[in-house]
């Protein structure tokens, strides 16, 4: 059985799948959850398309690619408020697809891009050096340029609500929220699960330098609002790269901005897929998302 522990996946020494548990997986293997971090007894919350639109579209981006997105939004003309989704490591998968289909549910237009599919979609793959060769292989510049491509092609949708646009993501993606909350003025409010803060303790200089920039250095850019949602007991994210990210937004003024960590909700809590789901603290998370975007996108 597989625990993910880490902002970004697990480390290789996590992963324990055998043929056995890959077997007892099948069905839900079968609608497309991430095959390395899928628990065995694991009931996702699922939710259907009835009386919403869902489609994968692709549209340009700056480097020229054609990146592929899933979309989510509630039948009908609109116009609705825009929500970007930044998956994990494991890109657009069921359970991605399904947060967006939660958001179309609640009225908003939801957008999953699939940053990592230049060299593969990770969601099959159950080695997870592949999983994190693949994302790394996504830079700070390419993310930044899907999630503009993103906010031009959402802009041109005539159901697409003019305005501001907000983002969410999880994991590798709740990082992704704060950067893009200090680089588009477009995006009027973040909330950012679990994402790395701050570089670990003993990152190397490579690592630190790879990973920029990093939240802590950002407080003073951010253009719109972001909520964050860590976990007390995430082995990957210490309290005190918190604590640190809570001292920048302070320091740069930045009260509309919080951070609120459930003290024993460890990393990946929201993920209902996964052992680590905490019930309760997820649902209270996704109140407090939505409470967000509501204030700042319906209005």
């Amino acid at each position: 059985m597989t625990v993910l522990t880490r902002p970004e996946g697990s480390a290789p020494e996590d992963l324990h799948l055998s043929r056995r548990t890959l077997g007892a997986l099948g069905g839900l293997l079968f609608a497309g959850y991430a095959t390395a971090a899928l628990a065995k007894e694991a009931k996702p919350i699922t939710t259907d398309a009835n009386g919403l639109t869902t489609e994968t579209v692709t549209y340009r981006a700056p480097d020229g690619f054609n990146l592929p997105a899933y979309v989510a939004r509630p039948a009908g003309d609109g116009p609705f408020p825009v929500v970007i989704v930044v998956s994990e490591v494991f890109g657009v998968h069921e359970y991605i697809r399904d947060i967006c289909r939660r958001l179309a549910k609640q009225g908003y237009a939801a957008i999953a891009p699939a940053f990592f599919v230049r060299v593969a979609d990770p969601a099959p793959l159950t080695e997870f050096p592949k999983i994190m060769e693949i994302v790394s292989a996504a830079s700070y510049e390419q993310v930044m340029g899907d999630i503009s491509a993103t906010l031009d092609w959402s802009s041109q949708q005539l159901w697409a609500k003019d305005g501001k646009v907000g983002i969410t993501g999880y994991c590798w993606g709740g990082k992704v929220v704060w950067q893009a909350a200090a680089r588009f003025a477009a995006i009027g409010a973040g909330v950012a699960w679990y994402g790395r803060l701050a570089p670990a303790s003993d990152a190397t200089p490579a690592q630190i330098s790879a990973g920029q920039p990093w939240p802590v250095d950002l407080a003073d850019d951010l253009k719109a609002p972001v909520l964050g949602l860590y976990g007390g007991k995430d082995q990957g994210i210490p309290l005190e790269s918190v604590q640190r990210m809570r001292d920048a937004l302070q320091s740069a003024g930045e009260t509309a901005s919080q951070i609120v960590v459930y003290d024993d909700a460890p990393h990946g809590f929201h993920a209902d897929y996964r052992d680590s789901y905490v019930e309760a603290d997820a649902r209270d998370g996704w109140s407090k998302l939505l409470a967000v975007f509501d204030k700042a996108l319906k209005h």
